[in-house]
């Protein structure tokens, strides 16, 4: 796949992963803010936005999204990097760890993903598939990223017009996730010895918080923090600034 990216700043690199439906233009200002601390590398992910999409695009996993990052990383020599993923990207990031864990230097994982950890995400995810899958089939898959939107944050029309477009032309890579789901090996969770940072927000769905408290309790050196606002996750944020400054000083 061609990945779209861009790069700003100098030093030890720092790579932001976007969650779905999602792109790199919602990265702007906290890339701009972590170039102050390093080299900071964002892409759109494969199917989304202004990366290529594969043909037949039907479905996809996080195990291949992190092969993409690993293969990023290393075809711009950003190795280790300090991961930040958001939402699905929090999931590729644990999972390029729980398997690279040469190539990482620390990931923070805002709200990620936590498919097998938490009865009450396990929940709320199938009920999202079943709701897109039903939207896709009827209204088309232009129409995901709006169901989306509407289940996770109650709001759409009320969203600013980029946000709303990313998210309509990013409809298939959506679906394709949404079909493979937000699974890592969580068997493996207990051998992460990467510093980790996992942000959870009060106004989040409970179901999502719930996910990600399970997910910080079974990393064993996980450091957990709540901050205010919903599931879009400042990746700038103060919380998530100091540990990215911190892992680095240390490095």
């Amino acid at each position: 796949m061609q990945l779209y990216y861009e790069e700003s700043g100098s030093g030890a690199p720092i790579l932001g992963i976007h969650g779905g439906g999602s792109s790199a233009v919602f990265w702007e200002d906290a890339a701009a803010q972590l170039s102050e601390l390093g080299r900071v590398i964002v892409y759109d992910r494969r199917g989304s936005n202004r990366s290529e999409r594969p043909d037949a695009y039907e479905v996809t996993s996080v195990r291949e999204h992190a092969d993409d990052a690993l293969a990023l990383m290393r075809a711009l020599d950003a190795e280790p990097a300090v991961l930040i993923g958001r939402s699905y990207g929090g999931t590729v990031a644990l999972d390029l760890a729980l398997r690279h864990p040469g190539s990482v230097l620390g990931v923070a994982l805002l709200e990620a993903g936590a498919q097998g950890l938490s009865p009450e995400y396990d929940t709320w995810f199938a009920s999202v598939a079943t709701t897109v899958e039903l939207a896709a089939a009827e209204r088309g898959v232009d129409v995901v990223g709006e169901v989306v939107l509407r289940d996770v944050f109650g709001a759409w029309e009320e969203l600013p017009e980029r946000w709303r477009e990313v998210f309509t032309v990013n409809g298939p890579a959506l679906l394709a996730e949404v079909r493979g789901g937000e699974t890592t090996d969580n068997a493996r969770l207990g051998e992460l010895r990467v510093p980790t940072l996992v942000v959870t927000a009060e106004a989040s769905p409970e179901p999502i918080r719930r996910g990600s408290e399970a997910l910080a309790r079974a990393l064993p050196q996980a450091r957990s923090v709540r901050v205010g606002g919903g599931h879009v996750i400042d990746p700038a944020g103060p919380e998530v600034l100091a540990f990215v400054s911190e892992i680095i000083e240390a490095g």
